[in-house]
This record gives structure tokens, C-alpha cells and sequence, in this order.
């Protein structure tokens, strides 16, 4: 069994604990309050986030989202979290590892977000810690990365709390809201891979 299927829950789905939080892949019952969570933020996402196509929030764009998660977490190139919060189950953001890449660099890309009413209230910082460690103890991986626009220092302070060090700046690094903007680089190591470990 690899390390990754471990992992799996016996309803077949990845679930991973970190501090009052919970992570786990998005199921079509989860539309709902993804999409009111969603529609809620929108002001306070989308100066963060890629343009939204126009349907982004409907029923049959969140099945499309499901139907290629699946086949990217199939494939060992992607796993993509809601994340809950575990007192009661509200969900409060998402988290994504992405664009993992093995051979010499095993390493992935990490992205979040978090719904407006959430943020600022530690679940996010929770959900990084719980991905990093999953992205370590059971991906294998030696290293992760993230970005934000300079702007977003309350991004920027997530990462940072969760071990996360600067390591410069990308111009016109991804299309944000509608225009190429630059962006901050992190990235985070495994401790042990900086002695010489697999």
C-alpha cells in the first residue's frame, strides 16, 4: 500500500485532522454551502483569486471541479481539500496541493482560501499545517510552495506562521483578478531532507 492510501477513510474519502479543523476532498453534497460560502466572500476573494468564469458557482461547474479532482488525485498530480471546521462541522475555506512534481523535485503547490466570516480566526494557518504535514508524512514530498500578491499580507502572515520563508519575488507570476500581477514566493522544506534524507 503507498503511503498516500493510507490515507484513505473507510468511505473511501482522504480525510486529515490538524488543530479544530478537518480536510477532505469536496463531495457533491458539499454544493450547497460551497456556493453560498462562496457567493458570501466573493468581494473578498476575488481581488485574491483568478477571474471566475461566469457559471463558477453553479451545480454543474462544481460537478465538472469534482469530476477532475478525482482523476488529478488519481493520478497523484493534485489533492484538493474543503476544509471544516470540527467543533461543528461549518465549512470554513479550501486548501489545495497542486502542480506536484516527483523525480528530482518532489515537490507541490500549495494554495487556500478562506470564507470571509472565517478568516483571521486561525483555521486557515490550521489547514497549512495539517497539509504540510500531510504533504511530508504521507505524500513523501521533500518540499512545498506558495505564493500571494505582495498585497496580501494576511496571506503572507499565514505562511510565515506555518514555517514558511520568503524566498523573493516573480514578476507577473499568475493571472490574478483579471491582470498578471507579481507575487511573493514561499516555500518550506522537510527538516530531515536538508540532512541528506529520501
Amino acid at each position: 500500500m503507498s503511503a498516500a492510501m493510507e490515507w484513505l477513510a473507510p468511505d473511501g474519502a482522504w480525510t486529515v485532522e490538524g488543530r479544530g479543523v478537518r480536510l477532505r476532498p469536496p463531495r457533491r453534497t458539499d454544493y450547497e454551502e460551497w456556493a453560498a460560502l462562496r457567493e458570501r466572500s466573493r468581494a473578498f476573494l476575488q481581488p485574491w483569486e483568478p477571474t471566475w468564469p461566469a457559471d463558477d458557482l453553479t451545480r454543474n461547474a462544481f460537478r465538472r471541479r469534482l469530476t477532475a479532482y478525482a482523476r488529478e488525485r488519481a493520478e497523484g498530480i493534485a489533492y484538493r481539500f474543503l476544509v471544516f471546521r470540527i467543533e461543528d462541522g461549518a465549512l470554513t475555506g479550501g486548501l489545495s496541493l497542486s502542480n506536484i512534481r516527483r523525480g528530482v523535485a518532489q515537490t507541490a503547490t500549495l494554495g487556500y482560501w478562506a470564507g470571509a466570516s472565517f478568516a483571521g480566526r486561525g483555521y486557515t494557518t490550521a489547514a497549512v499545517e495539517a497539509a504540510v504535514r500531510f504533504a511530508f508524512e504521507r505524500l513523501g514530498l521533500h518540499r512545498v510552495e506558495a505564493a500571494c500578491v505582495p498585497e496580501n499580507a494576511r496571506s503572507a502572515r499565514v505562511l510565515e506562521k506555518c514555517g514558511f520563508e520568503p524566498e523573493g519575488r516573480a514578476r507577473a507570476y499568475l493571472q490574478i483578478d483579471g491582470r498578471w500581477r507579481d507575487h511573493s514566493l514561499f516555500g518550506i522544506v522537510r527538516p530531515d531532507s536538508l540532512e541528506g534524507g529520501a
